[in-house]
């Protein structure tokens, strides 16, 4: 969104500015995209291709179709849209800017880097765009308290936020190992007046965190709303989120078309459950001249246990109600996975990328532990900027891209989260020995 408009008067939001797109910079993006069957939103019922779907029990689909309902209702509805644009504008801070990367740049030599800074939103990453949108649904269906699963702590922070902020109660299912590595964000939720619930099953991570959250949803699904917090789960939360995450494309999309007068030719982003990259992806799907590509977690080596590239070692396979890819053991189960980013490790992925995999529209690759510890103090050092251990995947793969580009290339990374969560983690490992932070 870019650009103002006419001032509202509306109840209980003094000073109210609804940030409708103006048609400056926004409509001369619109009117460069070239036709696309791809550049059309997914279909109502959740489908992107052969995934998605509700693999659910029938007494949760009533929920379900009636949270879809909802959002079909509001998504475009002109009330809702003015006062999403006013939380994302005055609570949250958009819109986020486009930064050239002129020192990361030259130091490459070779394509211009530019970071969408999504790490610039209040508390830190993408995360508040989608739950600022699901709240005011949950708030449309008179519901009074929330439920949400967190891996990196980013989606709890964003949901307590919002929580608080709405006057709801909130609770927060969270890996206990997650919780080790990300005690400021769970010391940040409970702040802001969440029941933070460690999930202890399993590897306790992110993925039992989705198991516990959902079955302590499922025992009150009438009363709660489950405000999940990327691009996966069952129909319509895939839909859902890509909608609310779009704002990032539409954004960069205007933005980078008033910096440079074209179109990146990468945008690139991180991966785990995938809502920050088909955020990004969104607004360029339809724009056959930009390569879209996503960047899992390698973690330690693409071997058993070792990492979460899903889309690049995995099949499709249905978990947590939805048909997608994922990363599956000898009996056909979710397998264990790891990486150093507690965002990312999840056996998952959104089912839109998987279409977009098998598509062959948007490319996946896996970047490796120490590659994103390099890529998170590399920019630390040339451009003052922390990025978040997951963004320090998507920026490591554009450092890899970059020098075998041109000069006149571009190439647009989200950078979807702020490094100051991981400070800690990374500390610890300097300290211990087991990261030696390269010299520049």
């Amino acid at each position: 969104m870019s650009g103002t408009s006419s001032q509202s008067s509306r109840p209980g939001l003094p000073g109210f500015v609804s940030l409708a797109s103006d048609g400056g910079v926004a409509a001369r993006a619109a009117a460069s995209r070239p036709a696309s069957p791809l550049a059309s939103p997914p279909a109502l019922d959740g489908m992107f291709g052969p995934y998605g779907g509700q693999y659910v029990p029938e007494h949760i689909k009533p929920v379900l179709d009636e949270l879809a309902a909802t959002f079909e209702r509001y998504h475009a509805d002109p009330d809702f849209l003015a006062e999403l644009d006013y939380y994302l504008t005055r609570y949250s801070g958009r819109q986020t800017p486009l930064f050239l990367c002129a020192n990361l740049t030259a130091r490459l030599g070779g394509a211009k880097i530019y970071l969408k800074r999504e790490d610039l939103n209040h508390l830190g990453a993408h995360k508040v765009n989608n739950t600022i949108g699901q709240i005011l649904l949950a708030k449309r269906m008179g519901k009074k308290k929330v439920i949400a699963e967190t891996g990196a702590g980013q989606h709890g922070v964003a949901t307590a936020a919002t929580a608080a902020l709405m006057g709801m109660r909130c609770t927060i299912h969270m890996g206990a190992e997650d919780m080790e590595r990300q005690k400021l964000n769970v010391f940040r939720m409970r702040m802001m007046g969440a029941d933070v619930v460690p999930a202890m099953s399993g590897q306790r991570t992110l993925k039992e965190a989705v198991d516990e959250a959902l079955a302590a949803w499922l025992g009150d699904a009438e009363n709660t709303f489950y405000l999940l917090g990327s691009a996966v789960g069952p129909h319509p939360y895939p839909r859902m989120v890509r909608h609310f995450q779009s704002v990032i494309g539409r954004e960069a999309r205007a933005q980078m078309l008033e910096a440079e007068g074209r179109l990146p030719d990468c945008a690139v982003a991180c991966v785990g459950g995938g809502s920050n990259a088909i955020g990004l992806f969104a607004d360029f799907i339809g724009d056959a001249g930009v390569r879209l590509i996503g960047v899992e977690p390698a973690g330690r080596g693409l071997t058993y246990g070792d990492h979460a590239a899903t889309l690049c070692m995995g099949s499709p396979g249905v978990m947590h109600g939805f048909h997608s890819y994922m990363l599956k053991d000898e009996t056909g189960e979710p397998a264990a996975v790891y990486s150093i980013s507690a965002g990312l490790d999840y056996p998952g992925v959104g089912p839109e990328h998987s279409h977009l995999k098998d598509m062959g529209r948007a490319e996946y690759a896996s970047v490796t532990d120490v590659e994103a510890l390099d890529a998170f103090f590399v920019l630390s050092r040339t451009e003052g900027i922390i990025p978040a251990l997951e963004s320090s995947h998507a920026l490591a793969h554009a450092m890899k891209l970059a020098p075998a580009m041109g000069r006149d290339a571009i190439i647009l990374v989200n950078l979807s989260g702020r490094g100051d969560k991981d400070v800690a983690q990374v500390e610890e490992m300097v300290s211990a020995g087991l990261v030696t932070p390269p010299t520049l």
